[in-house]
Parts: structure tokens; sequence; C-alpha cells
């Protein structure tokens, strides 16, 4: 190319066309000074300065990609940003080795026909430990009902080939881990038919009458199945009727027994029972009218201990001698009904009073006083981070500093902290908050949101950033207890729940937030029932039962399963 040229140059034309110069000089040796040859001036440089390009040259060579440096810059800080605050939900990508691994061999198993067993070796125990593993993961819960499945299998080739052991063995443990269904009330009725026919009859009443004399009432391989069984197969059998009657009677002495302890749940809980098993039983009308009588009662003295316990909490009646304090009538509402969530947030209730009272100790400085009435509250609500936030300020008060470990104990420690200490609870302080953000609220010990809150405060009980972090714990944890209950994961809702129980025992919400989570396990256990997985339904009713033991949903809910509905 040509070089550039001055326009007053008298030899300008205005433009200067591009040139390659003389080509058939370029093979032939040049003198030292050579004469214009109409091509621009190059000055080379020596060889050891070649290997870095003139500077600009370089800016030149990348002007164009000079945008690649930040636009990366900003991508790396996004996806670190995502990383971080996605820590919960990609820890959940990563490979469950122990879990998958005993999975795998329950498929195995199952593939195999080793359905059952005790060497832990069965696709059965395989699976019941990867459900261990992961109550929650529907690979494990769908693969015991293939085993059931594969159970009703086996039990129809047993009985097709005469082998009635196997074939009632095999019915057992479908019945087991089914819960019920058709498949099961038809093999029923077959395998009890051919007992029947190969002259068996004698063998099932000889065995109800055995489980009967050792009061095994119910269960596959009750006196009641036993006699059902053969009534199944020979609907007049008179020694069967009266095997069942006696079933019943045997029924009914132990509810009459809990109605006479004023026992309502376990009453109840064996009308249902009875009424299931045999609907028609002739005492069955005056245990139900008894046990309606009994709850009536029971419910309106429950009532008026836990009306009078909020009537004494609202008058500053805490606790104290006599019968008319808060803290003495929560207590005989709990002897009454032990299972009652009204009973149980009055007592947190009281313990939360308990620790004001001793907050305005501390700030009255009348350490002992503080002292005392956390004691009380201690046995009331041990795991209030009101409680904890209290203990913290009282050690405090008294100079001294308590342990984590330790909650009735203190040890003497100047109430000034050294730097090492500050740095050692400023990092605490800061994991506290990681664990919280994941969830980790009460578990694990140690390296729980809870825990270490608890460790920052043992060390510096004025630490606000610890104690507005540990008092609104509550509120993250029912912020993740709504999430979860949302997203149908009951089992984290359910420990949730818990945690919240126990950091803020005398909430006003937790009863509502009882009653979503239960009535959430029973709608599962409806949908459970419906779709035929017994086994799983009866285990959502039970954590739906464990909420609200006394709700008529849960009631409606266990007749419609033992009655085989």
């Amino acid at each position: 190319m040509s070089g550039n040229r001055d326009p007053n140059d008298p030899g300008y034309s205005g433009r200067t066309e591009p040139t390659l110069g003389d080509l058939d000089r370029l093979d032939r040796p040049q003198p030292a000074a050579t004469p214009n040859d109409d091509l621009p001036r190059m000055k080379v440089e020596p060889d050891y300065r070649r290997a870095t390009p003139p500077a600009g040259r370089h800016r030149h060579k990348h002007k164009g990609r000079g945008w690649l440096v930040p636009v990366l810059l900003i991508v790396v800080i996004a996806a670190g940003v995502v990383l971080w605050f996605n820590q919960g939900s990609l820890r959940g990508l990563v490979p469950r080795t122990d879990f998958d691994d005993v999975l795998h061999r329950a498929q195995i198993a199952l593939q195999q026909g080793r359905l059952d067993g005790t060497d832990g070796t069965s696709a059965r125990e395989l699976f019941e430990a990867a459900r261990a593993l992961e109550p929650d993961n529907d690979s494990a819960r769908q693969g015991l009902n293939d085993v059931g499945r594969a159970e009703i299998s086996r039990a129809d080739a047993a009985l097709r080939a005469g082998n009635l052991d196997e074939a009632s063995q095999a019915l057992t443990n479908a019945r087991e881990l089914l819960g019920g269904g058709s498949d099961v009330d038809r093999l029923t009725q077959a395998i009890a038919k051919a007992q029947v026919n190969n002259g068996q009859t004698d063998t099932l009443v000889a065995q109800a009458q055995q489980a009967l004399n050792d009061n095994k009432l119910e269960g596959p391989e009750g006196a009641a199945a036993l006699y059902q069984r053969v009534l199944t197969a020979e609907p007049d059998n008179a020694v069967a009727q009266h095997g069942l009657d006696q079933v019943g009677d045997a029924m009914a002495a132990q509810i009459q027994k809990a109605l006479s302890a004023n026992d309502v749940a376990a009453a109840s809980a064996g009308v249902d029972r009875l009424s299931a098993l045999l609907p028609n039983y002739s005492q069955l009308p005056i245990l139900r009218a008894s046990l309606s009588a009994l709850q009536v009662q029971a419910s309106s003295t429950l009532n008026d201990a836990i009306s009078q316990g909020n009537d004494a909490l609202r008058a500053g009646r805490i606790d104290g001698a006599g019968n008319d304090t808060a803290l003495a009538r929560f207590k005989a509402a709990l002897a009454i009904d032990p299972d009652s969530a009204q009973a149980k947030a009055g007592l947190g209730q009281v313990a939360e009073a308990l620790i004001v009272q001793a907050n305005a100790a501390i700030d009255s400085d009348d350490s002992d006083r503080a002292r005392s009435l956390l004691a009380q509250a201690a046995t009331l609500a041990p795991g209030s981070a009101d409680l904890v936030a209290a203990r913290a300020r009282l050690g405090q008060a008294d100079g001294e500093s308590t342990t984590a470990q330790q909650d009735d104990t203190t040890t003497a420690a100047p109430v000034a902290i050294t730097p090492q200490q500050q740095i050692q609870v400023a990092d605490m302080v800061r994991r506290a908050k990681m664990a919280a953000s994941r969830g980790d609220i009460m578990s694990p010990p140690g390296d729980c949101a809870y825990d270490l809150y608890r460790g920052a405060l043992a060390i510096d009980g004025n630490n606000q950033e610890a104690l507005a972090g540990l008092q609104g714990l509550s509120g993250l944890v029912q912020h993740q207890f709504n999430q979860a209950l949302s997203s149908g994961n009951l089992n984290k809702a359910g420990n949730l729940f818990d945690a919240l129980s126990n950091l803020a025992p005398g909430d006003a919400g937790l009863l509502p937030s009882r009653q979503r989570l239960a009535y959430a396990w029973l709608d599962q256990a409806e949908q459970q029932l419906d779709s035929g997985d017994r086994n799983n339904a009866a285990l959502s009713l039970e954590q739906g039962r464990r909420l609200l033991p006394d709700d008529p949903r849960v009631r409606e809910l266990a007749a419609r399963m033992q009655g085989g509905g």
C-alpha cells in the first residue's frame, strides 16, 4: 500500500492508487541503499523485540472485543449470587449415594422375587430402609406398594397350586403393605374357602380360640380375623359365630374399663375398632351412649379449665399457691386431656408471662427473683427463645456467662469480652443467620441457628444482633412453615411446627397452624386411600390424629379405613 502524502505536494493528484510495486525485483539481490520503489518506508525491528506486539497494534487488535471482560465479570458475579441464594435447592442435587444404593438393591431384589425376609436383603426390608432415609421419597413408597402387589401375585399362585400355608403368609404380607383393598379381600375369602374345603376348619377355630385366650383380639392373626375367615367360608358356622361374640365381649370389657377411668381417648378408639369389626354387636349402642356422655362431660370440664386459665392470665394471676392461678388451671386441663392443644398453648403463655416478670426483675437488679422465675419458666417451655435471651441478660447482669450446653448453671466470667471473643461471637452470629436461611433452626445440634445464637449469647449476653436473631427465629420459622405447607412438604412442615412450638410456645398462631397441618395430613390420607394406597394412608392419618386426636375428620377417616371403604 502507498503511504500518506501531503495534499500540498505538487505531485499530489488528489488520490493515490494502491500498488504492489515491481514484483520482478523480489527475487533479485538488493543493494544496501534501496532506490525509490514507490513503496512506503518500513522500519524493521530486531528479532528479539518481535515477540511483543507494539502497544498501538495490540490495542487496535482487541479494541472490538474490549466489552467481553466486564460482561464476563458480570456473568460470574450473577452466577455466584444465584448459587449463594439457592444453596438449599442445589444441595438437593448432590448425589444421594446411600439412598440410591439402597433403592437400587431393593429394585433388584424385587425383580429377583426376594420379597420378604429377615436378613436385610429382601425387597421389603430394603425399601423400608430407603423410606427411613427419605420419608417423603415417592420411589420408596411406590416400591413398597410394588412389593405388596407382588405378594398378591405370590398368594394367587400358591393358592392355585394348593399351597395354602404359603398363600396365607403372602396374603398377610400383602395386607401389611397395602393395608387392605379388593384383592386382599378376595384372597382372604378364597383362602378361607380353600382351607374349609381341605378340612382345616377345626385348625382355624383352634387357632382363633388360642388367640382369644392370649387376649390377641385384633390384627391379621388375631382371634377376630381368624373367626371371620371361618365365617367367610361357612357363614352358618355356630362355633365361629360364638367365638366372634366372645371377641366383642372382650373388646367391650376393655372399653368399659377405659370409660370407668374417664379415659376418653382410649374409650373412643376402642368403640371405633369394635364398630368396624362388629357393626351389629349388641352392646355397641350402649357403649356409644356412655362414651358420648363422658365426652360431653370431659369437654365441658376441659373447656371450663381452659377458660378459667385464660381469665387468670388476664387478671395477672400467673402462678403461686391455690387453684385459681393460670398455671394450676392449665395443668388441670392437661390432666383431663393430655393432648389438648389449647391447654398446651396456655402453659406456653404462662411461661412467657414468667419470662416477662423475670426481665422486669433484672431491670430492678433483683437477680434472685429473676433466676427463680426463669427456672420455673424453663419447666414449661425449655426451648423458648425469650427464655434464652432473658438468661443471657441475667448472666450479664450478674457478671457471669452461661454456657450453651448448661442452661441452669453459670460460670464466673467478666462482662467485658476480649477482641478474640468479639470475633468468635460475630462468626457465630453469621453462621446462625446462614443456618436459619437454609431451614436449620433447631437441628442439627450445635450447628443450627438456635444453638449458634445461644452460644453467641453465652459469650456476650448483650449482643443485640444475636438477641434480635434469636427472637426473630419464630417469625422466620412461621414463614418457612407456610411455604412447606403450600408446597405439600408435610414432613418438613411438621418439623418446622415442632420448632415453632418450642421457640414460641405462647404464640397465638400455633393453634391455627396446628389445624392447617392436621387437615393437610388428612387430605393426603384421603387421596392415598382413594388411590388404593392404604398403607401410606394409615401413616398420614396417624400424623393428623397426633395433631388433632379428637377432630371429627379423624374419626370419620379412621372408620372408613377400618370398614374397608
